[in-house]
């Protein structure tokens, strides 16, 4: 069992920064992807960015030149630096992690951009 526990979100203005961060524990073998979702209020959760174990990345449309991922394995963690922060990046923002074909998931990190 994999445990993801979330943390850095807040209450920033347009065009601000966060980062979010995200620390796994428990029965670690070996994870290979790790990625951050949102959730806006009404909306179905879609991906935010992704990386593998080799560093390979994506990003959503939305995000791509303002948000950047980053993973660190010894530490079994993952970070979402957040800068140009739009309204409409305004959700519940969720860590997942991948490991031996198995998602695990993270409690949710509420980031609000106000205008």
């Amino acid at each position: 069992q994999v445990q993801l526990v979330e943390s850095g979100g807040g209450l920033v203005q347009a065009g601000g920064s966060l980062r979010l961060s995200c620390a796994a524990s428990g029965i670690i073998f070996s994870i290979s992807s790790m990625g951050w979702y949102r959730q806006a209020p009404g909306k179905q959760r879609e991906l935010v960015a992704t990386i593998t174990c080799g560093g390979s990345t994506n990003y959503a449309y939305s995000v791509k030149g303002r948000f950047a991922i980053s993973r660190d394995n010894a530490k079994n963690a993952v970070y979402l630096q957040m800068n140009s922060l739009k309204p409409e990046d305004t959700a519940v923002y969720y860590c997942d992690a991948n490991q031996l074909g198995r998602l695990y998931w993270g409690q949710g990190n509420q980031v609000t951009v106000s205008s």
